[in-house]
């Protein structure tokens, strides 16, 4: 194993002094996972995701039953950032234009003007996105990764910055349509809310703890104070170490017997992105390799394709990427200097 220091000296970029960089936007970022928390009781690791996913700059897909919170979470989410907020609700009749805007005749200026699509919005709510045909989910691909979408031969920028939050239901109900793998891979993390412990179901009956609840929400940030922190994220030091670990992962889940399609090139970007974010979020300046660890499977697993042999057999996607993990040994931490900015 490879023993290596995961901080790097401050000495040589800003002469021996102790940065505050990441530690003051670490103290908000607290404080909004807090309120957050206070309306979706008992889902702490999953507020937390969402958040590091948002910092990161990318997507998220929240796959789970119906009524566990899911569209609850992003509009919480959306109230603590701040800036424009839409919600789209997918349905099966929904035509692109629905989403991206369209053109429109002005009988007063005599010409056809953009009248704009709920898409252009700081934060974008997808809801039971998989309830949309295919040719309407499709209208959300330009969006996720160019930041833009085209009318009419024309391309329109959305505004800076831009996160979709997309719920969906499990793939099996009836009436919903699967998401492309072009679509998938977009998503930088697929979060699971899941049912609530029995105490905290308890206490959302009795407190009167949910909708109610949101309304009292504020904004913590601003959205160009959003925009900054997701430009510091990038600065967040990741060894040459770790990062060669990481594209071994993915490379390996390209060769796995039991897949026919491995992680792409955008999946360990995203997975080194939020391991960024979550260094940030803690107040380091550093990736170390619990933050690489802890988010490979919400960032990779949804990723994934299994050969049918495989998910004849009842093998996980998700059981696959475990078995890599485990396989893959981390490069190991000595003692790291006590100065580190990046």
């Amino acid at each position: 194993m490879t023993r290596l220091s995961y901080a790097r000296d401050a000495a040589s970029d800003d002469g021996g002094k102790t940065a505050a960089w990441p530690h003051e936007a670490a103290g908000q970022l607290r404080r909004m996972e807090v309120r957050v928390s206070s309306v979706l009781l008992g889902k702490e690791e999953t507020v937390r995701m969402a958040i590091t996913a948002l910092l990161a700059g990318g997507h998220m897909l929240l796959e789970d039953v119906p009524g566990v919170g899911k569209t609850l979470l992003a509009q919480a989410l959306a109230r603590m950032i701040g800036g424009s907020y839409s919600r789209i609700q997918f349905t099966p009749d929904l035509m692109p234009a629905d989403v991206t805007g369209s053109s429109i005749w002005d009988g007063r200026k005599g010409d056809f003007v953009f009248r704009e699509g709920p898409i252009m919005a700081n934060l974008v709510l997808a809801d039971e996105l998989n309830r949309a045909a295919p040719r309407t989910q499709s209208a959300l691909l330009e969006a996720m990764e160019e930041r833009s979408v085209t009318v009419d031969g024309e391309s329109r920028r959305l505004p800076e910055p831009f996160a979709l939050i997309a719920t969906q239901n499990p793939a099996a109900e009836e009436g919903t349509y699967p998401l492309p793998l072009a679509q998938l891979d977009r998503f930088m993390v697929r979060l699971s809310v899941g049912y609530p412990a029995a105490e905290d179901e308890i206490r959302m009956l009795t407190d009167g703890i949910g909708h109610r609840r949101i309304e009292t929400l504020r904004p913590l940030l601003l959205p160009q104070e959003w925009a900054v922190m997701q430009q510091e994220v990038l600065q967040v030091h990741a060894h040459p170490a770790l990062v060669a670990y990481m594209v071994e992962i993915v490379r390996a889940t390209r060769v796995a017997p039991d897949l026919r399609l491995g992680a792409s090139p955008r999946a360990v970007r995203d997975w080194l992105r939020m391991a960024q974010a979550s260094a940030y979020m803690e107040g380091r300046g550093y990736v170390n390799p619990d933050d690489i660890k802890r988010l490979a499977q919400p960032v990779l697993a949804h990723r994934l394709r299994l050969h049918p042999e495989a998910a004849y057999r009842g093998v996980a996607a998700s059981e696959v990427l475990s078995g890599i993990l485990n396989r893959v040994p981390l490069p190991v931490e000595v003692a790291a200097p006590s100065r580190g900015r990046r």
